[in-house]
């Protein structure tokens, strides 16, 4: 206990350090959180008409994040957080309308739809939704040209161009490290290993690749094209003379203003009547201010952390995220929660958790992945298994579920995916990196010694032989059979075309996989709940995440205590970082993350797949990434 005691004190010091030279602290925390945005006074007597303000800003996450103390400058908002605001907002009687301004937002496609249908939904009630925006892109246009007004600031530019994407590839950068790629596939069009063995696409890549881009264009431009009261061939025909400046998508029907930011409340102001004020805080809890005269106040704060009110029991229905690249065993925590990825072993508790709790009855699998272990997917498929029959399990696929994010999705009760959800890929990929070239580069011998045919199956000092490539060829061939198997097992009278004619690797959006009867329903995560809860006749229920998030202090405290789930398990950052042991490499990608962030990103994602091939040799992988611009 002295020493929990002294590990509290400790980092109680160091959140004193951290919060003291912040200027004027208590005055921001004391000030009303609904402040308007330079809007008018109102009486006390009057009760005001509420407009709710969001800033989009930062990153929009699937899961959320649990950040007591506020460490991520509120950059980080999950996807359900702020859909559940305006769902709020709707149904509250003193909001009027809903403002979003907007400046760096990052955002997958399946999230910007799944935004935009909750927008939609807001506007039924009849209330409006009011934008204004400086520079905006194809993605963020497509979201706010839902709203009832959009304006955008003078000299500001719309960059309406069209749908851009770029795949890497990296044959010569391993080869000039001495690294020779040696994998197989099972399906024409799994071609998730050839971005390490080749140097462009092979042409069912390059097909798959065209095909799904056209599907995914057809969906933006029909959303343009719905919001702004336009033809899909208008919309073609605008954004090949695309980009615009304000002026100019005035005039082009594609905004309704160009104003300023005083200009813009003014017009929202006085479009409704009685007195008005803009909350920019609405929905948040407010937290209590600190008293920077007494740093024995922070222990009240971690008081509230360590000891947070239990909410009360009800009928609830489970939601468990699968968001990342799948991997075997267990997640470790960083400063922001936890590592990157989805761990097997996080996933199975979580659906023992809800099948052994009677007061969870029914559970929704929000699932964001690419896909990743063989193993690990069959593991999360198997968990599913044991809610099937007692409790009903839904699927909300979000911006990808493709592979090994399909597998563990293919044998629920019901699939909702958005239009432009990456799904399917149902194919197998697996090999290894043969290494010897890069240690004769850098003049280091290994000598090896053998005992057993295939001993040296997966070691990386040379390709495989004949017979460990069809012993491979084999091992692959059964789990791509396993996985058709799921497949037709899960969607058992769905399906529209043989699977051999749906898999082989093929990819597909969620208006195609629709079609194909690989999911049931075009919807976001909410209609998944919604649907979930009409199956057990619920209509008054709370939603539980599981794994509850935990902030980073309450990890650090059971780590130290001795009170977590798996206190062995827990370490304070995972260490498998490509670029962490080696400065030239980090200080190369630094450089490059600030010339070229996109590819840098994909860069490091096509890195991050050469170290999961290297642990799992057979992977279910979606067969490439893509970055848009």
């Amino acid at each position: 206990m002295r020493f929990l005691k002294s590990q509290l004190l400790f980092i109680a010091g160091l959140l004193f350090i951290v919060l003291f030279p912040i200027k004027n602290i208590t005055a921001a925390l004391e000030t009303s959180n609904t402040v308007s945005m330079d809007t008018i006074q109102t009486p006390v007597e009057t009760k005001p008409s509420v407009v709710v303000h969001f800033h989009l800003s930062g990153t929009i996450t699937e899961s959320s994040v649990d950040d007591a103390l506020g460490l991520t400058a509120g950059q980080i908002t999950s996807l359900r957080s702020l859909t559940g605001l305006l769902e709020k907002a709707g149904k509250d009687d003193d909001v009027k309308a809903v403002i979003f301004t907007f400046d760096s937002l990052s955002m997958e496609l399946g999230q910007i739809e799944e935004l935009r249908n909750s927008i939609n939904q807001f506007r039924r009630t009849s209330k409006k939704v009011y934008v204004h925006t400086e520079d905006i892109d194809n993605f963020i246009y497509t979201l706010l040209s839902t709203a009832d007004y959009i304006a955008m600031a003078p000299q500001s530019m719309l960059w309406l161009t069209g749908l851009y994407s770029e795949s890497v590839y990296i044959k010569d950068l391993l080869e000039k490290i001495g690294i020779e790629a040696d994998f197989m596939q099972m399906g024409d069009f799994k071609s998730a290993a050839e971005m390490l063995t080749q140097e462009k696409p092979s042409d069912a890549a390059n097909e798959n690749r065209n095909w799904l881009l056209d599907s995914l264009y057809d969906s933006l431009v029909s959303m343009i094209a719905q919001s702004r009261g336009k033809t899909s061939d208008e919309v073609k025909s605008l954004i090949d003379d695309g980009p615009y400046l304000a002026d100019e998508a005035l005039q082009k029907g594609l905004i309704d203003a160009v104003q300023t930011r005083h200009e813009f409340i003014e017009k929202v102001v006085n479009s409704i009547e009685g007195k008005v004020v803009v909350n920019n805080r609405y929905g948040q809890k407010q937290k209590a201010p600190i008293n920077i005269v007494s740093p024995l106040s922070i222990f009240t704060i971690l008081g509230e952390i360590l000891n947070p009110p239990q909410p009360v029991q009800k009928d609830s229905i489970a939601l468990i995220y699968v968001e990342g690249t799948i991997e075997s065993g267990y997640n470790t925590p960083s400063l922001l929660g936890l590592a990157g990825g989805v761990f097997s072993g996080d996933i199975q508790k979580a659906f023992e958790t809800a099948a052994k709790d009677d007061s969870i009855k029914a559970v929704v699998m929000r699932v964001n992945s690419p896909g990743g272990s063989a193993l690990a997917s069959e593991v999360i498929l198997n968990a599913t298994e044991l809610i099937k029959g007692k409790k009903p399990l839904v699927v909300s696929m979000g911006d990808v579920a493709g592979s090994g994010g399909y597998y563990i999705a293919c044998s629920a009760d019901k699939i909702y995916a958005d239009e432009v959800t990456i799904t399917a890929s149902i194919g197998v990929v697996g090999g290894k990196l043969a290494t010897t070239d890069l240690w004769d580069k850098i003049g280091v011998n290994w000598v090896d010694y053998k005992r057993g045919n295939n001993a040296d199956l997966l070691a990386g000092f040379d390709k495989f032989n004949q017979s460990q490539r069809e012993f491979m060829t084999k091992y692959m061939q059964e789990t791509y059979d396993v996985f058709k198997n799921h497949v037709v097992k899960g969607r058992e009278g769905k399906l529209t075309k043989p699977i051999d004619e749906i898999a082989g690797g093929r990819v597909y959006t969620g208006k195609q996989a629709k079609a194909l009867g690989l999911i049931d329903e075009i919807g976001g995560l909410e209609q998944a709940i919604g649907y979930a809860a009409s199956q057990v006749m619920l209509e008054d229920y709370e939603i539980r995440v599981i794994p509850e998030p935990k902030d980073f202090v309450t990890m650090i405290l059971e780590e130290y205590s001795g009170q977590g789930e798996r206190p062995s398990d827990i370490t304070l950052q995972r260490i498998s970082n490509l670029f962490d042991n080696d400065q030239t490499a980090q200080f190369l990608y630094e450089i490059l993350k600030q010339l070229e962030p996109k590819r840098a990103k994909a860069l490091y994602n096509a890195l991050l797949r050469v170290e999961l091939l290297q642990k799992e040799n057979v992977i279910l992988m979606m067969p490439f990434d893509m970055i848009y611009h």
